[in-house]
């Protein structure tokens, strides 16, 4: 059976959007960038997306800012196959990208039903919180900035069932952020 991994920015008080859907408070540095890069080197695994999220990293990676503040990210981002899970955009124009418009749930199902696929939920809080509702996630990455915010978007908002995790991992930045990698305790 495939895999489902989610990889998010979350602050302190649990948002991974601000209230504008934006996510500038997250800190990119030096030492940050250096791991999205290795995280991208070699990387097969298929990128999976919520609309609003797939919006903001398609107007991002592709361009030229993105290409020379983060080149080997950039590179892997754009050269990535990705899924978008959307019922109202109308096309999918950022290179590689599938346009999934059917049921999240079942089209997720088939795609792991073939063993060698990976898969990565970046962002996209609605969708993690509909595929953890059915256990399909098998890792959550969860990078927490020192960092609060007045308001914004809880990354679980919406779940219905509770979510039992248990800790395989931790890396702390010198920036003060903290990588917790997690696994469904039922796994």
């Amino acid at each position: 059976m495939g895999t489902l991994s989610t990889f998010n920015f979350l602050t302190l008080n649990g948002f991974y959007k601000d209230a504008a859907d934006g996510v500038s408070w997250h800190r990119h540095g030096g030492e940050e960038s250096g791991f999205a890069s290795e995280q991208m080197e070699g990387r097969k695994s298929i990128l999976v997306f919520g609309r609003i999220t797939y919006e903001q990293m398609a107007g991002w990676w592709p361009s030229p800012a993105a290409l020379e503040a983060m080149p080997e990210v950039a590179k892997g981002m754009n050269e990535s196959r990705k899924i978008v899970f959307s019922t109202t955009l109308e096309s999918a124009d950022w290179e590689n990208t599938d346009l999934i418009k059917g049921d999240l749930i079942g089209e997720i199902k088939k795609l792991k039903a073939d063993p060698d696929v990976q898969m990565t939920i970046l962002g996209s809080g609605s969708l993690v919180a509909q595929l953890a509702d059915a256990g399909l996630i098998d890792h959550y990455g969860i990078m927490i900035d020192p960092v609060a915010l007045g308001g914004g978007k809880p990354l679980f908002s919406g779940m219905k069932s509770k979510l039992d995790l248990q800790l395989v991992d931790t890396r702390t930045f010198g920036s003060g952020v903290v990588l917790l990698n997690y696994v469904p305790v039922n796994a």
